[in-house]
């Protein structure tokens, strides 16, 4: 029998995950509130939560976030269960590539990341939390030393490149698209399954 395992992931990533995991049924996913995405204080104390809860129960358990701006407490939370997690600082490094995004660091600095996720839930979380729906006149504030909203693509999705393309138009920002596909991510859940599963 395949010992089971639990990818504890982002919400954020939740579409992603499944994608690369829906074929392998020794694989359980459970995803945390896409909202910490915003709160990266909260998020190492709701994977200790979680790992609390299932460590004992999986032969395995992975953490399918990056450091997403934790500084360290997520490796701390982690390395005291002795799970691993995502490569790389954040989603946008990962999903590029981890060596591919540091090599463009420079080209980038002035960048504003989109993924498909961020891209479909644009308003609830980059606009509204922003208090732009609001306030609209903030938006130089936010967003005034960005020149470009590179729009890091996992899917080709007619719908989600438009949404995408209006958001930078929303932020006053040169738009440029990248397919990036699902980059380290998939890697990373293939190691979990012993054969081959749908990518």
């Amino acid at each position: 029998m395949t010992p089971r395992v639990l990818v504890l992931a982002c919400g954020a990533l939740a579409r992603e995950v499944l994608a690369l995991t829906g074929n392998a049924p020794h694989i359980d996913v459970q995803c945390l509130p896409a909202t910490l995405h915003n709160r990266p204080d909260r998020i190492a104390p709701a994977v200790r939560a979680a790992l609390a809860e299932h460590a004992g129960h999986y032969a395995r358990i992975f953490v399918a976030y990056a450091d997403c701006g934790t500084g360290g407490d997520l490796d701390a939370v982690l390395a005291d269960f002795g799970v691993e997690r995502l490569p790389g600082a954040h989603c946008y490094a990962f999903f590029t590539g981890v060596e591919t995004f540091a090599a463009a660091g420079e080209a980038d600095m002035r960048a504003f990341y989109l993924t498909d996720f961020l891209a479909r839930q644009f308003d609830a979380m980059v606009w509204e939390p922003l208090g732009l729906d609001r306030h609209p006149e903030l938006r130089d504030a936010y967003f005034g030393n960005y020149e470009t909203l590179v729009y890091l693509a996992q899917t080709d999705d007619a719908n989600l490149s438009a949404a995408a393309e209006a958001a930078a138009a929303r932020l006053g920002l040169a738009y440029e698209r990248r397919h990036v596909g699902y980059g380290d991510l998939a890697p990373a859940m293939a190691a979990l399954a012993p054969a081959p599963f749908a990518t």
